[in-house]
């Protein structure tokens, strides 16, 4: 099972000099889609439990346009294992203009992480 959106990161997502967005806001998105994958599998949110692991390989800036894609790998009885990537698809170029941006012939992978979430014994769903 697998889950996409778009989002873009406003000015209010910079957090460091130079509008640089901060790697927990991936996290945080990365979370969201975990959420909805558990609802669409489950039909309850569950509990992120851990992750194993988080690279981040490429900068996000205010105004960049990012994806967002989430796939459950692995279940267990009570958990989900879900593997997560970050592009990043457009670019802001304040360069430019402040409201000017690059639409990116090749999406850059900005963030790759696996993490586990719980569901609460009771509400799996059977896979039939």
């Amino acid at each position: 099972m697998k889950t996409t959106f778009k989002v873009r990161m406003s000015s209010h997502d910079a957090h460091y000099g130079g509008n640089l967005v901060d790697g927990a806001k991936v996290l945080a998105l990365f979370g969201d889609a975990a959420t909805e994958l558990l609802i669409r599998r489950d039909g309850d949110e569950g509990l992120f439990r851990a992750y194993e692991k988080v690279d981040f390989l490429a900068p996000i800036y205010s105004g960049d346009f990012l994806e967002i894609e989430a796939e459950i790998i692995n279940e267990g009885n009570t958990s989900r294992k879900i593997e997560f990537h970050c592009y990043k698809i457009i670019a802001s170029r304040p360069d430019i203009a402040p409201s000017a941006c690059d639409v990116l012939e090749e999406k850059i992978l900005t963030t790759y992480a696996i993490g586990t979430c719980i569901v609460p014994k009771g509400l799996q769903r059977n896979n039939g």
